[in-house]
């Protein structure tokens, strides 16, 4: 089962230095947090605060194009996590045909905002995430989910990119 959720934020995890995406259930309390690299977390932040570039980024360009080719994006889906890696569906119709393309996440999500498409985690996703992360991370990564799970909204607008 798919649940929706939206970007709650993109922030530096402070343990590594890497940029975090904070997805969050729509209908629910579920976080999901997704490292990503700095050029997509950089990609995703000028979507968000709707920074105009001089000449299209690649992910604009995947925008003009879908839509050039009359091409409908009806969702984004963080769809598997396999050995700490997410995996990400994008999901299109053409002509009345479906179609499905594998993504990295960052992009699916950098691709949702430009579209204004609905983004989903499968539940099995945020249930494996919760399980791998109360599991298998050290103390200071169980401390940086309860953190991320706790976050309100004054928080979320302190970190930026």
């Amino acid at each position: 089962m798919e649940l929706e959720v939206k970007i709650r934020g993109l922030m530096m995890d402070p343990a590594t230095n890497q940029p975090v995406v904070v997805l969050k259930e729509l209908q629910g309390s579920g976080v999901l947090p997704i490292w990503v690299g700095v050029y997509e977390a950089q990609a995703i932040a000028l979507e968000i605060e709707k920074v105009q570039t001089a000449r299209p980024m690649t992910h604009d360009l995947l925008k003009n194009v879908l839509t050039g080719l009359n091409v409908h994006v009806q969702k984004v889906v963080v769809s598997d996590l396999k050995d700490d890696t997410f995996y990400a569906l994008i999901w299109m119709e053409r002509d009345g045909a479906t179609m499905s393309m594998d993504s990295r996440p960052s992009d699916a999500l950098a691709l949702a905002l430009r579209l204004d498409c609905p983004i989903y985690v499968e539940d099995q996703v945020l249930k494996s995430s919760k399980i791998t992360s109360v599991v298998s991370e050290k103390s200071s990564n169980e401390e940086l989910r309860k953190w991320l799970e706790n976050l309100s909204d004054e928080d979320l607008g302190r970190y930026k990119m």
